[in-house]
């Protein structure tokens, strides 16, 4: 089943709503807190499957301060990170009576699949991980949600370790896989989305409004990434971004018209990073936002990098993960400029 959107001219779910407090009163709002977060977005109740929810539900909740939030709920299959951007940054300026600095590209056909489809990559992001360690069960008690601040200071201490650029993503990975006490022979995964925009050959027209986002992996038992120093696990994650060019893009693309294949996250790590997101710049006509970034994450293997302070410059780590397993994670991350 293919999805399309029938755009049938009824605009979308609008709510308004009115908070009895300030926004200040919300406290720390860098600290992830899905449930109290989760009342700034509008979720049709009663949904039971996809084709009952809008693709784009809108809320505003305004505040005793004069402040506002803005919630927006959107299907995935819509757009991407940076089309979600790119249209509420459009929607700023359109409120503020500006042209588009950014023309939205309607035109999916740009990514369909060959005819024939001929995917010829191995595709290791759909492979089945055999839960050896029983860590799914783990899923069964109360999830906690913490966020890890990593400072300029402690990125370059990272960096300087493993002489390489993704060293974060390596460094939680290798703490993810001790929080949950994998055993050494578990297959442990990274998964991560890369933008494709211009990675493909030509690159994707500017403002092109869809998922132009590839999937791309690495795979080793849980015992080689705690054992190994810090720099081999971030050619690990290096060698996977690497590998996304335009071919192997097609073909990801054609392997999934073929399959239909469904991710399986067992053992796995999702990280999604928002660092190149640029939801603070928004305005609406009162300004930028004091603060913007996601309500909740997207599956409970999630992780997500968002940036952090005016500069941007700093990242948090924001996941959520079963209680046992956070206790561990916490004195993991907890870097000392010792990692090995």
């Amino acid at each position: 089943m293919k999805l399309i959107v029938d755009c049938t001219g009824e605009g979308v779910v609008f709510v308004e709503a009115e908070a009895d407090c300030k926004l200040e009163d919300l406290g720390d709002m860098m600290e992830p807190d899905p449930i109290a977060l989760g009342k700034l977005v509008y979720n049709i109740p009663g949904t039971k499957n996809i084709l009952e929810i809008p693709p784009v539900t809108a809320k505003v909740t305004k505040f005793k301060c004069g402040g506002f939030a803005l919630g927006l709920c959107a299907n995935h299959c819509m757009f991407d990170g940076v089309g979600a951007m790119e249209f509420v940054n459009s929607w700023g300026e359109t409120a503020r009576g500006l042209p588009l600095k950014v023309n939205p590209f309607m035109d999916r056909k740009i990514l369909e699949a060959r005819n024939p489809p001929k995917p010829n990559f191995p595709h290791h992001e759909f492979i089945e991980i055999e839960d050896t360690s029983n860590a799914g069960e783990l899923y069964n008690e109360k999830m906690l949600y913490r966020s890890f601040c990593f400072d300029q200071k402690k990125l370059q201490d990272l960096r300087e370790k493993a002489l390489e650029d993704g060293t974060l993503s390596a460094f939680v990975w290798k703490a993810h896989s001790k929080g949950l006490d994998l055993k050494p022979d578990q297959k442990t995964e990274i998964l991560f989305a890369v933008d494709g925009r211009n990675r493909f050959d030509p690159p994707i027209p500017k403002g092109y409004f869809g998922n132009a986002i590839v999937l791309t992996n690495s795979i080793c038992s849980a015992g080689d990434l705690l054992e190994n120093p810090l720099s081999s696990n971030v050619k690990l994650v290096l060698e996977a971004v690497n590998m996304v060019t335009d071919s192997y893009m097609r073909s990801a693309i054609d392997y999934f018209e073929v399959t239909r294949a469904r991710l399986s996250l067992t053992s796995t790590l999702l990280l999604t990073t928002w660092s190149q997101l640029s939801f603070h710049t928004t305005d609406f006509g009162w300004g930028e936002p004091i603060l913007s970034g996601p309500v909740a994450l997207p599956d409970k293997e999630a992780i997500l990098f968002l940036p952090h302070g005016k500069d941007r410059k700093s990242i948090n780590v924001f996941l959520g993960l079963p209680a046992s397993a956070m206790m561990k994670f916490e004195l993991y991350m907890k870097f000392d400029g010792n990692e090995e």
